[in-house]
């Protein structure tokens, strides 16, 4: 089986970084020539559009943006003109649930499989390998394309059968991510205007109820200040909760705690337009004039 992967940023060069570390032969493609460029230091063959993927890999991942890059890539004159009947489309990008539907219904007479599978664990969980994916297909399509996902993920959730159930359930973690970060947000300032040391925070909140992954790596790069490429930037986690919101809306669901992370998000997106998730933090500072450090906090008059 040869694995392609379309969209080679921090999430995609992961996956094909483990793609290749597991003995599979792997093409990709990025608009990015530097992206490309490093892809093929590592081992993979560059191609030099969508559809060059799709004429020789058997199963593509989609690791890009938006749902719109998601349609281009796939759809028109994409993978679907030139992969071989009984393929699979890996949809691991992160799109809204109705964009993967409208993907799904597309392919439908195609021959195509389409795996909707968004994935979580950022930037580490991807360059290791131990990603947690959320697939929605038939249990045969994915029974027959385990390898080329247990080659990438930690762990597979089978969440459904239909284009648009993988998503979904990202849409729920989503809102439950962005809420934790934003809470840790504001714990962090608090105790920076406080006048508490970073590591004491960091060390009490890792071995409270409250210490998980997402809120220990929060903190580490808060009070260390790394505010900028880390692999996690603000534009990835903003769509994200807007995923999540509009699903909501579609829904009939209120989301107060995910509305109010999404607000802290687009503050800091809007101040830092470059900046990864943490920077939402200074913005907060800014307000409060005190920024937490790992060994003290600094106060500003």
């Amino acid at each position: 089986m040869k694995a392609g992967v379309i969209g080679l940023g921090d999430m995609g060069s992961g996956i094909a970084r483990n793609l290749l570390k597991n003995g599979f032969d792997v093409i990709g493609f990025d608009l990015c020539d530097r992206r490309l460029g490093e892809f093929t230091e590592m081992g993979g063959q560059a191609a030099p559009s969508s559809a060059m993927v799709g004429e020789q890999a058997d199963a593509v991942y989609v690791m890009v943006m938006n749902g719109d890059q998601a349609k281009s890539v796939i759809l028109g004159d994409g993978l679907v003109a030139t992969m071989t009947a009984g393929g699979a489309v890996i949809l691991s990008a992160t799109i809204k649930p109705c964009e993967a539907r409208d993907i799904g219904a597309a392919l439908a007479d195609t021959g195509l499989c389409l795996i909707d599978s968004p994935v979580s664990g950022g930037f580490p969980g991807a360059q290791s390998g131990t990603l947690t994916m959320m697939a929605a297909a038939p249990d045969d399509v994915l029974d027959r394309f385990a390898p080329v996902m247990q080659a990438v993920s930690a762990r597979i959730h089978r969440v459904g059968q239909r284009p648009g159930d993988g998503q979904t359930v990202k849409a729920c973690l989503q809102s439950l991510i962005g809420a934790q970060f934003s809470a840790t947000f504001e714990a962090a300032a608090l105790a920076a205007r406080a006048g508490i040391p970073g590591q004491v925070i960091l060390d009490v909140f890792a071995t409270s109820s409250a210490g998980c992954g997402i809120v220990n790596n929060a903190l580490e790069k808060i009070i260390d200040r790394q505010f900028r490429n880390t692999g996690s930037h603000i534009n990835t986690m903003h769509k994200d909760l807007t995923i999540s919101m509009g699903l909501g809306e579609e829904l009939g669901v209120p989301l107060h705690t995910a509305a109010a992370a999404m607000q802290i998000f687009h503050a800091g997106r809007t101040r830092y337009p470059d900046g990864d998730n943490w920077v939402c933090t200074r913005v907060i500072e800014e307000i409060v004039g005190a920024e937490l450090h790992r060994h003290e906090a600094k106060q500003h008059r």
